[in-house]
C-alpha cells in the first residue's frame, strides 16, 4: 500500500514543472513570430 501511495504522489508533480517551460517556449515563439512579421513588413515598407 505504500509503493502505490508514493508512485501516486510522483506522478502529478512531472506535468506541473513542465507546464511552466511550455508556457514560457509558447511565449518565446510568439514573440519570434511577431518579430518576423514586424521585419518583414518594416523591410517591404523601406525596399518599396
Amino acid at each position: 500500500m505504500r509503493e502505490f501511495s508514493d508512485d501516486n504522489n510522483d506522478l502529478p508533480s512531472e506535468p506541473e514543472v513542465g507546464t511552466p517551460k511550455f508556457g514560457r517556449l509558447l511565449i518565446v515563439l510568439a514573440l519570434a513570430v511577431l518579430a518576423i512579421v514586424a521585419v518583414t513588413f518594416l523591410s517591404e515598407a523601406y525596399l518599396a
